[in-house]
């Protein structure tokens, strides 16, 4: 494996991009980089539901974390870029890897981290989902349901996070 190499890691939410990302980058002693729309409420003082709706109407949010997150990854040395666009956005990544889960997979796991009931979750997941690409094709003409070029794309379905951050780890090596 060369030393500098790029990984560039992505899924919708519930894949478990950011868990996997870390975990890779531990395992092959890379910079982990996650910086998306949570990061950047952190920042500003707001919960992540009012950084969407503002992201909803303003493009400017999304391009901001996109630029922020691309420029820390090519940054000298590796890096595992985990995110919803890592692998369009880091066109030069040495590793694209794509996560797949089912629809209700994703709501458990988003549950399980952040509370609610099932049924909520799904249906905010669900939503947020449909924004989230209407957006890329907008901003980007990225379509994020057409993942077909990545390198390795991976069903996380039945797979517990290490696992999966093995079998990324296995194809980088």
């Amino acid at each position: 494996m060369k030393d500098n190499i790029r990984i560039a890691i992505s899924g919708k939410s519930g894949c478990g991009n950011t868990t996997v990302s870390r975990l890779v980058a531990e395992s092959l002693n890379l910079r982990f980089i996650n910086f998306t729309f949570r990061s950047l409420a952190e920042e500003r003082g707001l919960n992540l539901r009012e950084v969407l709706s503002l992201a909803a109407k303003d493009d400017a949010w999304d391009k901001e974390v996109d630029s922020r997150q691309v420029k820390l990854a090519r940054e000298d040395g590796g890096c595992v870029l985990g995110s919803r666009l890592a692998i369009w956005m880091l066109a030069e990544a040495d590793l694209k890897v794509y996560l797949t889960a089912r629809a209700i997979t994703r709501a458990r796991r988003i549950m399980l981290r952040e509370g609610g009931s099932l049924e909520a979750v799904a249906a905010f997941t669900e939503e947020r989902d449909r924004q989230d690409r209407e957006r890329y094709l907008r901003i980007y003409n990225i379509d994020n349901d057409d993942y077909s070029f990545a390198d390795l794309i991976i069903n996380t379905d039945e797979l517990n996070p290490s696992e999966i951050a093995a079998l990324i780890i296995d194809r980088a090596r």
